[in-house]
Protein backbone atom coordinates (compact mmCIF):
# COMPACT_ATOMS: atom_id res chain seq x y z
CA UNK A 1 0.00 0.00 0.00
CA UNK A 2 1.82 3.23 -1.02
CA UNK A 3 0.90 6.14 0.94
CA UNK A 4 0.95 10.38 0.58
CA UNK A 5 0.82 12.81 2.40
CA UNK A 6 0.33 16.57 1.76
CA UNK A 7 1.32 18.64 4.54
CA UNK A 8 4.31 18.42 6.96
CA UNK A 9 4.16 20.27 9.85
CA UNK A 10 4.65 18.75 12.73
CA UNK A 11 2.02 16.50 12.83
CA UNK A 12 2.70 15.92 8.64
CA UNK A 13 6.00 14.80 9.40
CA UNK A 14 5.38 12.63 12.70
CA UNK A 15 2.81 10.98 10.67
CA UNK A 16 5.15 10.31 8.20
CA UNK A 17 8.29 9.38 9.57
CA UNK A 18 6.23 6.40 11.76
CA UNK A 19 4.51 5.26 8.58
CA UNK A 20 8.50 4.78 7.76
CA UNK A 21 9.39 3.28 10.32
CA UNK A 22 6.56 0.51 9.71
CA UNK A 23 7.77 0.06 6.56
CA UNK A 24 5.27 1.93 4.39
CA UNK A 25 6.50 3.71 0.83
CA UNK A 26 5.54 7.20 2.04
CA UNK A 27 5.85 9.96 -1.15
CA UNK A 28 5.31 13.57 0.23
CA UNK A 29 4.49 17.25 -0.90
CA UNK A 30 4.85 20.50 1.16
CA UNK A 31 4.77 23.93 0.28
CA UNK A 32 8.00 24.64 2.31
CA UNK A 33 10.48 22.03 0.34
CA UNK A 34 12.72 22.25 3.91
CA UNK A 35 10.00 21.15 6.17
CA UNK A 36 10.32 17.49 4.08
CA UNK A 37 14.04 17.06 4.86
CA UNK A 38 13.47 14.42 7.78
CA UNK A 39 11.05 12.60 5.62
CA UNK A 40 13.90 12.55 2.74
CA UNK A 41 16.43 10.92 4.73
CA UNK A 42 13.97 8.05 5.98
CA UNK A 43 13.10 7.41 2.34
CA UNK A 44 10.17 9.36 1.51
CA UNK A 45 9.81 10.39 -2.18
CA UNK A 46 9.78 14.07 -2.31
CA UNK A 47 7.61 15.46 -4.98
CA UNK A 48 6.73 18.84 -6.42
CA UNK A 49 3.03 19.35 -6.60
CA UNK A 50 -0.04 17.36 -4.76
CA UNK A 51 -1.27 15.95 -8.13
CA UNK A 52 2.60 13.85 -8.23
CA UNK A 53 1.56 12.47 -4.74
CA UNK A 54 -1.87 11.34 -6.10
CA UNK A 55 -0.33 9.43 -8.72
CA UNK A 56 1.82 7.56 -6.66
CA UNK A 57 -0.44 6.93 -3.92
CA UNK A 58 -3.31 5.00 -2.77
CA UNK A 59 -4.12 6.48 0.18
CA UNK A 60 -3.55 10.00 0.16
CA UNK A 61 -3.22 11.97 3.84
CA UNK A 62 -4.24 15.70 3.94
CA UNK A 63 -2.93 17.65 6.82
CA UNK A 64 -2.77 21.39 6.10
CA UNK A 65 -4.30 24.12 7.97
CA UNK A 66 -7.90 25.01 7.29
CA UNK A 67 -10.84 24.26 4.42
CA UNK A 68 -9.42 26.92 1.89
CA UNK A 69 -6.00 24.80 2.25
CA UNK A 70 -7.83 21.62 2.17
CA UNK A 71 -9.37 22.68 -1.12
CA UNK A 72 -7.01 24.20 -2.76
CA UNK A 73 -4.49 20.89 -2.70
CA UNK A 74 -7.18 18.63 -3.81
CA UNK A 75 -8.92 20.93 -6.34
CA UNK A 76 -6.58 23.34 -7.36
CA UNK A 77 -3.94 23.80 -9.90
CA UNK A 78 -1.51 20.97 -9.83
CA UNK A 79 -3.79 19.68 -7.31
CA UNK A 80 -4.89 15.91 -6.42
CA UNK A 81 -7.52 15.44 -8.40
CA UNK A 82 -5.58 15.73 -11.64
CA UNK A 83 -3.78 12.83 -10.38
CA UNK A 84 -6.73 10.68 -9.49
CA UNK A 85 -7.02 6.95 -10.38
CA UNK A 86 -9.07 4.20 -9.49
CA UNK A 87 -8.83 3.14 -6.18
CA UNK A 88 -7.28 6.28 -4.50
CA UNK A 89 -8.59 7.79 -1.24
CA UNK A 90 -8.35 11.21 0.23
CA UNK A 91 -8.40 10.88 3.92
CA UNK A 92 -8.09 14.72 5.46
CA UNK A 93 -6.14 14.92 9.20
CA UNK A 94 -6.61 18.43 9.10
CA UNK A 95 -9.22 19.90 11.55
CA UNK A 96 -12.03 21.84 9.69
CA UNK A 97 -15.43 23.23 9.96
CA UNK A 98 -17.62 19.67 9.32
CA UNK A 99 -19.65 22.36 6.95
CA UNK A 100 -16.75 22.78 4.96
CA UNK A 101 -15.68 19.00 5.20
CA UNK A 102 -19.36 17.71 3.97
CA UNK A 103 -18.82 20.02 0.54
CA UNK A 104 -15.50 19.06 0.12
CA UNK A 105 -16.31 15.09 0.34
CA UNK A 106 -19.58 15.52 -2.04
CA UNK A 107 -17.39 17.16 -4.43
CA UNK A 108 -14.68 14.50 -4.44
CA UNK A 109 -16.43 11.27 -4.20
CA UNK A 110 -18.57 13.14 -7.27
CA UNK A 111 -15.17 12.30 -9.17
CA UNK A 112 -15.50 9.04 -8.35
CA UNK A 113 -12.52 8.97 -5.55
CA UNK A 114 -13.44 7.98 -1.99
CA UNK A 115 -13.04 10.28 0.62
CA UNK A 116 -12.28 10.06 4.69
CA UNK A 117 -12.29 12.50 7.66
CA UNK A 118 -9.64 11.12 10.07
CA UNK A 119 -8.83 13.81 12.56
CA UNK A 120 -6.60 12.36 15.31
CA UNK A 121 -5.90 13.35 19.19
CA UNK A 122 -2.28 13.89 20.33
CA UNK A 123 0.57 15.70 18.71
CA UNK A 124 3.59 14.69 17.38
CA UNK A 125 5.33 13.30 20.24
CA UNK A 126 2.62 10.97 20.09
CA UNK A 127 2.36 10.19 16.33
CA UNK A 128 5.82 9.69 15.81
CA UNK A 129 5.09 6.55 18.08
CA UNK A 130 1.77 5.76 16.27
CA UNK A 131 -0.01 6.07 19.75
CA UNK A 132 -3.01 8.77 18.03
CA UNK A 133 -6.37 8.79 18.69
CA UNK A 134 -8.20 8.75 15.72
CA UNK A 135 -12.14 9.54 15.04
CA UNK A 136 -13.35 8.39 11.22
CA UNK A 137 -15.98 9.19 9.43
CA UNK A 138 -16.99 8.48 5.50
CA UNK A 139 -18.31 4.97 4.29
CA UNK A 140 -17.68 2.11 6.33
CA UNK A 141 -16.29 0.28 3.54
CA UNK A 142 -13.65 2.37 2.43
CA UNK A 143 -12.78 3.13 6.50
CA UNK A 144 -12.32 -1.09 6.74
CA UNK A 145 -9.76 -1.28 3.42
CA UNK A 146 -7.51 1.32 4.89
CA UNK A 147 -8.18 -0.03 8.40
CA UNK A 148 -4.36 -1.42 8.69
CA UNK A 149 -3.19 1.81 7.69
CA UNK A 150 -4.91 3.59 10.43
CA UNK A 151 -4.62 1.19 13.18
CA UNK A 152 -0.72 1.36 12.61
CA UNK A 153 -1.15 5.47 12.80
CA UNK A 154 -3.44 5.73 15.84
CA UNK A 155 -3.24 3.17 19.12
CA UNK A 156 -7.34 3.51 18.66
CA UNK A 157 -9.82 4.49 16.30
CA UNK A 158 -13.53 5.62 16.19
CA UNK A 159 -15.71 4.95 13.48
CA UNK A 160 -18.40 7.35 13.64
CA UNK A 161 -20.70 7.26 10.34
CA UNK A 162 -21.55 9.73 8.41
CA UNK A 163 -19.37 12.48 6.81
CA UNK A 164 -18.92 15.86 9.53
CA UNK A 165 -19.59 13.71 12.49
CA UNK A 166 -15.42 13.05 12.72
CA UNK A 167 -14.59 16.69 12.46
CA UNK A 168 -17.15 17.65 14.59
CA UNK A 169 -15.85 16.13 17.83
CA UNK A 170 -12.04 16.97 16.83
CA UNK A 171 -13.52 20.44 17.63
CA UNK A 172 -15.52 19.52 20.54
CA UNK A 173 -12.20 17.58 21.67
CA UNK A 174 -10.17 21.04 20.83
CA UNK A 175 -12.42 23.50 22.34
CA UNK A 176 -11.10 21.18 26.05
CA UNK A 177 -7.67 21.32 25.19
CA UNK A 178 -8.38 24.92 25.33
CA UNK A 179 -10.54 25.30 28.07
CA UNK A 180 -8.24 23.35 30.28
CA UNK A 181 -5.21 25.11 28.94
CA UNK A 182 -6.80 28.42 30.30
CA UNK A 183 -8.23 26.91 33.28
CA UNK A 184 -4.76 25.33 34.74
CA UNK A 185 -3.12 28.64 33.57
CA UNK A 186 -5.17 30.97 35.79
CA UNK A 187 -5.28 28.32 38.56
CA UNK A 188 -0.90 28.93 38.36
CA UNK A 189 -0.83 32.22 38.23
CA UNK A 190 -3.42 32.93 41.18
CA UNK A 191 -0.73 30.37 43.28
CA UNK A 192 1.52 32.02 42.67
CA UNK A 193 0.41 35.51 43.20
CA UNK A 194 -0.86 34.46 46.59
CA UNK A 195 2.64 33.65 47.29
CA UNK A 196 2.62 29.74 47.30
CA UNK A 197 4.32 26.99 45.28
CA UNK A 198 2.40 26.26 42.02
CA UNK A 199 3.71 22.84 42.04
CA UNK A 200 1.50 22.55 45.61
CA UNK A 201 -1.75 23.16 44.10
CA UNK A 202 -0.88 20.59 41.21
CA UNK A 203 -0.26 17.93 43.90
CA UNK A 204 -3.52 18.65 45.40
CA UNK A 205 -5.31 18.85 42.00
CA UNK A 206 -3.85 15.73 40.88
CA UNK A 207 -4.92 13.84 43.76
CA UNK A 208 -8.55 14.60 42.70
CA UNK A 209 -11.24 13.08 40.64
CA UNK A 210 -10.56 17.03 38.90
CA UNK A 211 -6.91 15.79 37.66
CA UNK A 212 -6.66 15.67 33.61
CA UNK A 213 -3.25 14.06 31.58
CA UNK A 214 -2.85 18.25 30.88
CA UNK A 215 -2.43 18.71 34.71
CA UNK A 216 -0.32 15.86 35.17
CA UNK A 217 2.11 16.48 32.01
CA UNK A 218 2.22 19.48 30.46
CA UNK A 219 1.01 21.95 33.56
CA UNK A 220 4.96 20.72 35.68
CA UNK A 221 6.27 22.96 32.45
CA UNK A 222 4.07 25.43 32.16
CA UNK A 223 4.91 26.72 35.24
CA UNK A 224 8.67 27.03 34.16
CA UNK A 225 7.07 28.00 30.83
CA UNK A 226 9.36 26.48 29.14
CA UNK A 227 7.38 23.96 26.97
CA UNK A 228 8.67 22.33 23.26
CA UNK A 229 5.69 23.25 20.74
CA UNK A 230 3.82 20.33 19.77
CA UNK A 231 0.77 22.21 18.75
CA UNK A 232 1.07 26.63 18.75
CA UNK A 233 -1.16 29.02 20.15
CA UNK A 234 -2.03 29.99 16.82
CA UNK A 235 -3.12 27.05 15.61
CA UNK A 236 -4.85 26.92 18.90
CA UNK A 237 -6.83 30.23 17.96
CA UNK A 238 -7.35 28.92 14.30
CA UNK A 239 -9.31 26.16 15.92
CA UNK A 240 -11.49 28.61 18.27
CA UNK A 241 -12.35 30.73 14.90
CA UNK A 242 -13.86 27.56 12.96
CA UNK A 243 -15.43 26.51 16.59
CA UNK A 244 -17.28 29.06 16.74
CA UNK A 245 -18.08 29.53 13.43
CA UNK A 246 -19.51 25.89 13.26
CA UNK A 247 -21.75 26.71 16.94
CA UNK A 248 -22.92 29.39 14.89
CA UNK A 249 -23.64 27.05 11.70
CA UNK A 250 -25.41 24.52 14.17
CA UNK A 251 -26.83 27.54 16.12
CA UNK A 252 -25.35 26.75 19.29
CA UNK A 253 -24.72 29.57 22.07
CA UNK A 254 -20.73 28.84 23.31
CA UNK A 255 -20.16 31.86 25.71
CA UNK A 256 -16.94 30.50 27.09
CA UNK A 257 -15.63 29.51 23.13
CA UNK A 258 -16.04 33.01 22.78
CA UNK A 259 -14.39 34.09 25.58
CA UNK A 260 -11.64 31.44 24.98
CA UNK A 261 -11.08 32.44 20.86
CA UNK A 262 -10.85 36.08 22.16
CA UNK A 263 -8.13 35.62 24.79
CA UNK A 264 -6.13 33.02 22.48
CA UNK A 265 -6.80 35.92 19.45
CA UNK A 266 -4.93 38.80 21.99
CA UNK A 267 -2.31 36.91 23.16
CA UNK A 268 -1.67 35.75 19.35
CA UNK A 269 -1.76 39.26 18.41
CA UNK A 270 0.81 40.36 21.28
CA UNK A 271 2.90 37.72 20.11
CA UNK A 272 2.84 34.42 21.62
CA UNK A 273 1.29 32.80 18.83
CA UNK A 274 4.43 30.79 17.59
CA UNK A 275 4.49 29.35 21.20
CA UNK A 276 3.17 26.03 22.24
CA UNK A 277 -0.67 26.55 23.33
CA UNK A 278 -0.10 25.94 27.11
CA UNK A 279 1.75 28.52 26.65
CA UNK A 280 -1.43 30.80 26.99
CA UNK A 281 -0.12 31.00 30.64
CA UNK A 282 2.64 33.53 29.59
CA UNK A 283 -0.13 35.66 28.36
CA UNK A 284 -2.08 35.49 31.26
CA UNK A 285 1.13 36.50 33.46
CA UNK A 286 1.88 39.58 31.36
CA UNK A 287 -1.45 40.62 32.10
CA UNK A 288 -1.01 40.05 35.43
CA UNK A 289 1.68 42.96 35.78
CA UNK A 290 -0.72 45.49 34.19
Amino acid sequence: MKIGIVGTGMLGEAVGLHLLDVGYEVTVFNRTKEKTENLKEKGAMIVETPKHVAENSELIITVVKDADAVNEIIFGDSGVMLGKHEGMCIADMSTVNPNSTKEISKRVISNGIDYLEIPVMGGPNVAINGKLVMMVSGEKEVFERFRNIFESIAEQSFYLGNTGTAHSIKLAMNLQIAMLALSLSEGITLTKKAGFDPEIFLKILNSTYFKTGMSEGKAHQMISESIEPTFTLANLKKDLDTINDAADSFNAELPMAKIARKIYADATEAGFGDIDYTGIISYIKELSKK
